[in-house]
């Protein structure tokens, strides 16, 4: 997947919150901004899982091929160790690499 850098960790990290309200000036506003980034990159990966698995789908399964379906274990691990979506827009927010706008602030 190409929004997963290697620079993204694996597990959880703690951050330090000053850092975080440093663009917005609110916590709560860079919360929210984080969270729909980590929505559209789940949906995004989501999507990417579900087309490749449903190469191996087929309308009549047998307990052999359940079984012995090789690639189709191989996709979901290789999915399983990808860094989770949150984290992910966590170090897009602070790297700035994520566009928001607030329409309540330009009117003012």
């Amino acid at each position: 997947m190409s929004n997963t850098k290697s620079t993204v960790p694996n597990s959880t990290v703690t951050r330090d919150v000053r850092e975080l309200d440093k663009q917005t000036g609110n916590i709560y506003e860079s919360i929210v901004i984080m969270s729909k980034r980590a929505n559209q990159i789940s949906t995004n990966m989501k999507e990417e899982l579900h087309g490749k698995l449903a190469e191996f789908a087929s309308s009549n399964d047998n307990l052999e091929e359940v079984f012995e379906n090789r690639e189709q274990i191989e996709i979901s691990k290789h999915y399983e160790r990808l860094p989770k979506p949150a984290l992910v827009a966590v170090e897009e927010f602070l790297s700035d690499k994520i566009y928001y706008r607030n329409p309540s602030k330009e009117q003012q």
